[in-house]
């Protein structure tokens, strides 16, 4: 799915008004409607609910709200902050339509600024995608007050004072909603970590937008859905057999840190790879033996650290390599004749990231369109570059992929999956519960696993990340968020690939 700019916003709204030959009005009574459908599933009549109204469409869209609440026997307080801006036209028309028991205050001066009761909820309806300034003055002194006071806010589109595709500016104010309800779509402001605070947890409400606008519109940025998802796993026939879904060569682990290789090796066989060989320093060999019968093991020649390569690559269907390896000399070495001498695709973690980043030579090895990157926010600083915001970021993860025609997935919330073509797919799945050492092994694991199996590094990503994130959301339903630990994502893995296939 499509994340839309503001500006690609507004186009949508004007095709769906000129395609339907309505009145802007009455896309605005439907989004209020989507909007309002969304609160009464969430709140209950007995929740106090305090509006607050911009001179523009999203304050028209919170007045209509406010008529909407009220014709279902919530009790509603509309204030309207205005510092003598003209409404807008629509603005005008549904402040008509309010009935006479919901009067609206205006707030005109701090002084005017109204007590929230302690269990109300407070609906953030000031600004919205449109703004292009940092909020200041009035405006500025009432969205403080709301963070200050308010228990519960619920923002309109896109909580006030944030920027919906571009770097909010530090000075101006910004609402901190603890729900965003979107119109149609999120924004990309959403998936940034920045912005946590502000947007709270974000749900969409179709407003029925243009179709043909939304299939025609270009857009780099693009979030993961279920079903987008479903379509990509490749069903098994009757008469395959272990070679038909490749075989995979891991090379992970160190001294004090086997378990990383357990852990990635683990992850790949619940992947559905048909073959799993892993290579590891020979301190391993008892543990990797034990904890993963199902694996073929090579014991490097170096008893602590990786040092050399196995002798035939031909066998090969696609290389992990990273999880637990260190940074030693030797190492070093090895992933240098490794990018110089093979022509599979690599998966490249942890570790093995840490050392390309150290070297210009090593960057200048790395095969064209072969390479998939997984880092964390840290290793991305190592590899690329540090960046001044997320949207800096963004820009310079899209123009590394195009350089080094690679793929590469930013690891967090909404990891970021970046393409050599330069779209960027956020995905939906996860927790923080996932915030804990090993998770990153698990999801090199199942990279390795789907690529070995002949998915393309693209669709290798989006699925792989998806799965990822969805096996820790099911043990997050077992074991809970702080609890949880790597190899409860493992676990879970199956039944996220049954409920994939069963949904």
């Amino acid at each position: 799915m499509k994340i839309l700019s503001a500006q690609q916003t507004r186009e949508a709204d004007a095709q769906t008004i000129r395609e339907e030959g309505i009145a802007s009005e009455e896309l605005m009574e439907r989004a209020a409607r989507a909007f309002t459908g969304w609160f009464e599933n969430k709140f209950t009549p007995e929740q106090p609910v305090c509006i607050f109204c911009g001179p523009g469409n999203n304050g028209g869209d919170g007045l209509v709200v406010a008529r909407l609440l009220h014709q279902r026997l919530f009790d509603v307080q509309l204030y309207i902050v205005n510092d003598a801006q003209e409404t807008s036209p629509d603005f005008q028309i549904n402040l008509k339509r309010l009935p006479h028991e919901v009067p609206p205050h205006h707030i005109t001066s701090k002084n005017g600024l109204p007590a929230i009761p302690e269990k109300a909820c407070v609906i953030d309806a000031l600004f919205g995608t449109g703004l292009s300034r940092p909020v200041t003055g009035l405006y500025a002194e009432v969205i403080d007050w709301l963070n200050e006071h308010s228990n519960c806010t619920v923002a309109i589109d896109i909580p006030s004072g944030l920027y919906t595709d571009k770097q909010t500016p530090a000075e101006g104010a910004i609402v901190q909603a603890d729900h965003t309800v979107s119109f149609e779509l999120p924004k990309l402001a959403f998936f940034l970590p920045q912005h946590e605070q502000y947007v709270g947890e974000w749900h969409t409400v179709s407003i029925g937008l243009s179709q043909a606008y939304l299939s025609e519109v270009k857009s780099n940025f693009h979030y993961v859905t279920q079903k987008e998802i479903q379509q990509l796993i490749k069903p098994r026939t009757k008469f395959s057999h272990k070679g038909t879904y490749g075989h995979a060569l891991l090379l992970c682990g160190g001294y004090g840190k086997i378990g990383a290789a357990v852990l990635a090796a683990r992850a790949c066989l619940c992947s559905g790879v048909g073959l799993l060989t892993v290579q590891a320093p020979a301190i391993g060999y008892d543990v990797l033996q034990t904890a993963v019968p199902e694996a073929m093991l090579l014991p490097d020649n170096n008893r602590r650290h990786l040092s050399s390569l196995p002798k035939s690559m031909e066998k090969f269907n696609a290389i992990g390599i990273g999880p637990g390896i260190g940074t030693e000399r030797m190492t070093k070495t090895m992933l240098g004749q490794l990018l110089a001498t093979t022509d599979l695709p690599l998966v490249i973690d942890a570790d093995a990231i840490n050392l390309i980043a150290s070297s210009d030579k090593l960057k200048a090895q790395l095969p064209k369109g072969k390479v998939i990157f997984s880092p964390h926010p840290k290793e991305f600083e190592r590899l690329v570059c540090k960046s001044n915001n997320e949207y800096e970021r963004l820009e310079e993860l899209r123009e590394f992929c195009r350089v080094y025609q690679c793929h590469m997935v930013l690891k967090g919330s909404h990891s970021a999956i970046a393409t050599p073509e330069g779209d960027i797919f956020f995905n939906t799945t996860g927790n923080a519960g996932m915030a804990t050492g090993g998770t990153g092994d698990v999801l090199t694991g199942i990279l390795t696993a789907l690529v070995a199996q002949g998915y393309t590094l693209k669709e290798a990503c989006l699925l792989g990340v998806y799965l990822h994130g969805l096996a820790g959301d099911l043990a997050k339903g077992t074991v809970g968020e702080i609890a949880l630990i790597a190899s409860d994502v493992i676990e879970h893995l199956p039944k996220a690939f049954l409920h994939l296939r069963r949904s």
